[in-house]
């Protein structure tokens, strides 16, 4: 039986085909939803056209499938979900929470940056547009307040969005919609209750909790696994090359991917084939086990 009382999901960016990092997100996430007996849902967030590879979201849902990752009802695509998008951002821009803004990359390329590596808007649009220019893209006027949120993995966090990230966009220069408007706008439509994903995400989730209680939108329950790197340092991403899935050994992946997660399979599981892991995982699954630093792993299975 699915509790409905728990909604996860897995929202993957159709970019290339799922690299172990990826499964390690997706199996935390899918994981935590049948460990509590939930609905485990999946979203195609393809907001960025340009980025996305054709044929990458239907590779990657063939790969879920044989990893054992079965999801509940239809996968959503966010580039079919534009109008939703928009009427949020009409709902911030009738309560003054959003404004034009005129400023290019080049333009900002001399503000502070945060931790994240993210740069901190300095706020030149703010108070309205320089003279003679237009506006290109919407951002959120925020306050100078901390926003304070509990994750279960890492515990009680805050973050002050003026001091740490400035005002952000929500819609784009290039007219598209930005991802944390549509994340959180997603996240409410398809009732998602928590959210399990990968800790470069995590100092996202102050942006979102904002945009959440200006929309008078719910808030999930937050966790974000450790990111699986390579032997620099670096995150696995299709950026850093990382391998797509093994079409075979798919038990060994899975084995790899439990262990990295803290929750490493018995001896005599460790050449099952996917369905004989997940059963023992979903029976096993402690989020408090999961550790919370990146994690070097190589996954040359």
């Amino acid at each position: 039986m699915r509790s409905p009382s728990y909604i996860g999901r897995f929202a993957p960016s159709p970019t290339g085909p799922l690299h172990f990092g990826s499964l390690v997100a997706a199996l935390a996430s899918w994981l935590d939803a049948r460990a509590a007996g939930g609905q485990w849902l999946v979203r195609m967030e393809d907001l960025d056209r340009p980025r996305c590879e054709p044929g990458a979201a239907g590779t990657i849902l063939r790969q879920l499938e044989a990893y054992g990752l079965a999801w509940d009802g239809e996968v959503l695509v966010q580039s079919q979900r534009d109008a939703a998008y928009a009427a949020a951002l009409d709902a911030l821009k009738e309560s003054g929470a959003v404004f034009p803004c005129a400023c290019t990359r080049s333009q900002l390329a001399a503000a502070p940056r945060n931790d994240e590596g993210e740069i901190i808007y300095p706020g030149t649009c703010r108070n309205g547009l320089p003279a003679g220019q237009a506006g290109r893209a919407w951002r959120v006027r925020v306050p100078d307040v901390n926003i304070h949120f509990h994750d279960r993995i890492h515990g009680e966090l805050q973050q002050n969005l003026a001091g740490e990230v400035g005002d952000f966009v929500v819609k784009r220069a290039d007219g598209l919609f930005a991802y944390q408007l549509a994340a959180v706008v997603d996240d409410a439509f398809q009732g998602i209750t928590h959210v399990v994903r990968g800790a470069d995400l995590l100092w996202n989730t102050p942006r979102q909790i904002y945009l959440q209680n200006r929309l008078g939108l719910p808030t999930p329950v937050y966790a974000h696994v450790p990111l699986i790197t390579n032997a620099a340092g670096q995150k696995l991403s299709k950026q850093t090359l990382a391998p797509a899935l093994p079409d075979d050994r798919r038990g060994t992946a899975l084995a790899l991917a439990l262990t990295v997660l803290g929750h490493p399979p018995p001896a005599e599981l460790a050449d099952s084939e996917p369905d004989g892991l997940l059963a023992w995982a979903s029976a096993h699954w402690q989020i408090e086990n999961v550790p919370t630093q990146p994690i070097f792993a190589n996954p040359g299975l």
